[in-house]
């Protein structure tokens, strides 16, 4: 039998804290030296998980201002594709056999939040309607991408780091890896984050537990092993 994750995972936890708390800062210009070759996705930044229902969570409901405020600067730069892939379900979403119901299709929980749909340029953004947490899968992100092909960078903010923003990520970096397309993902680290759900209310509620800081911090370090930019903040 292997050793207890308790023994054997310190030296990684130890490392992960250290390389988590050093990210580098990049600025915009570093990011997107090319306004009209960089597009910036959001994902699932919706009243469902942010601010109504029963996934919204308070650690994601906090990343929307760093979203909104690079949104601001991306668009003063320059930057016109600005894309919201969100979670648009149906009523009797498979899904629902791992996540209880949320953002169904018509509902408030499905809708943009507010602090996005306010920005003047909004009704310039493209909404990719998703029925999973896979952003590419029975949807029109693919088809953008090959409507787009000057776009060769891709800033990526929004929930949950090691689902929905997880899966968009590894999308974006294996496509261009199986297609020998150059092209970067950048992650800042403090507009993403995901929910928490702490071991004894798990354990009471008889469903999985799942601790936000950990998931949160190891997968963006997954992200970073498969090629991704993973960044503290973008200045």
């Amino acid at each position: 039998m292997p050793e207890s994750l308790t023994l054997t995972g310190q030296a990684f936890l130890a490392h992960l804290d250290e390389w988590l708390a050093n990210l580098p800062e990049k600025t915009l210009e570093e990011a997107a030296p090319i306004p009209g070759e960089t597009a910036v996705f959001s994902v699932d930044l919706i009243k469902g998980f942010c601010t109504i229902g029963p996934l919204a969570s308070p650690r994601v409901n906090s990343i929307v201002p760093a979203a909104v405020a690079l949104f601001k600067r991306a668009w003063a730069r320059g930057i016109r594709h600005i894309v919201l892939t969100q979670d648009t379900h149906e009523p009797d979403a498979v899904e629902f056999g791992a996540f209880p119901p949320h953002c169904v299709r018509g509902t408030a929980e499905a809708e943009t939040v507010e602090a996005i749909q306010a920005l003047p340029f909004y009704p310039e953004m493209t909404i990719i309607e998703k029925n999973s947490i896979h952003s590419g899968l029975n949807t029109g992100l693919n088809a953008w991408l090959e409507n787009h092909p000057e776009v060769n960078t891709f800033i990526v903010v929004g929930d949950c780091t090691d689902l929905c923003v997880y899966q968009i990520t590894m999308h974006l970096r294996l496509d261009a890896n199986a297609r020998q397309l150059q092209r970067r993902v950048i992650v800042p680290a403090g507009s993403v984050d995901t929910y928490d759900t702490p071991v004894e209310i798990a354990r009471a509620g008889g469903f999985f537990a799942h601790p936000g800081d950990l998931l949160h911090a190891t997968f963006l370090y997954h992200m970073a092993l498969n090629g991704v930019e993973v960044v503290g903040k973008i200045v």
